[in-house]
């Protein structure tokens, strides 16, 4: 079956949309950048599929990367440069939450506990 994702980003959502700022542009920007974010993690998530059967294989085709599954360990290799990669997307956020709670811990110690924990 074949996925028209050119009518599908045009629908519509349900409900309203979520308003952050006050100017409706800075929602837009935000919902932009955030898609861009997501797509540029699933871009990250092919490659290493991509890495893994090269080194695995040597040669790989279209069709071994669509049937790769993770073992657990590269599971859980992917989901730390998953926490990795959204913090540090949302480092500039984060910083601006612990200056206005007073909070000392960096992104590097949010990035260590997220891995280690």
């Amino acid at each position: 079956m074949s996925v028209d994702w050119i009518a599908r980003a045009g629908a519509k959502a349900k409900g309203a949309r979520p308003k952050y700022f006050e100017d409706p542009a800075l929602d837009r920007m935000l919902s932009i950048v955030m898609a861009v974010a997501g797509e540029v993690a699933v871009v990250k998530e092919r490659l290493d599929t991509v890495e893994r059967l090269l080194d695995e294989k040597g040669s790989i085709t279209r069709a071994d990367i669509e049937a790769y599954a993770p073992d657990r360990e590269a599971g859980h290799e992917r989901g730390l440069m998953h926490r990795e990669y959204a913090a540090r997307i949302l480092r500039g956020v984060q910083q601006d939450m612990e200056s206005l709670a007073g909070a000392e811990s960096s992104v590097d110690d949010v990035s260590r506990q997220l891995r280690d924990g």
